[in-house]
């Protein structure tokens, strides 16, 4: 399947919009106005609105945010954030071996060390 990536957007074709109506949902995405998406476009801003309303005609809603919603519902869209955080989450998994990482240990643990030891500092002074 083919997609169209306008700035940090990605989106699917063929999956009921038309190309230069991804694009135009690719800009509204990006949070661009209508002459700004125009510009990207090389048309005019009424022919950027007309995409978007046939855009929100197709996909059953009446304003823009909720077209980026459904569009992300239905997948036809996506953030390329998203994919930085699968390729994060996939190389966190191989197991990094770098010595200069250091994780640190949670605080609870670290409280129950203290209890313990002043627990057995108390035995040495009653003893």
């Amino acid at each position: 399947m083919e997609t169209i990536t306008s700035g940090t957007w990605t989106g699917q074709l063929g999956k009921g919009l038309a190309p230069r109506e991804l694009e135009a949902l690719l800009g509204v995405a990006q949070g661009l106005t209508a002459k700004e998406i125009a510009r990207q476009m090389q048309i005019t801003p009424g022919t950027v609105a007309n995409r978007i309303e046939n855009a929100m005609h197709k996909l059953g809603v009446h304003r823009r945010a909720t077209l980026v919603a459904e569009a992300m519902k239905r997948q036809i869209i996506s953030p390329l954030c998203i994919v930085l955080a699968g390729l994060m989450a996939m190389h966190s998994a191989m197991g990094d071996t770098d010595p200069v990482r250091r994780d640190r240990r949670a605080p609870e643990r670290r409280t129950a060390e203290i209890r313990i030891i002043r627990k057995a500092e108390s035995f040495d002074l009653h003893a």
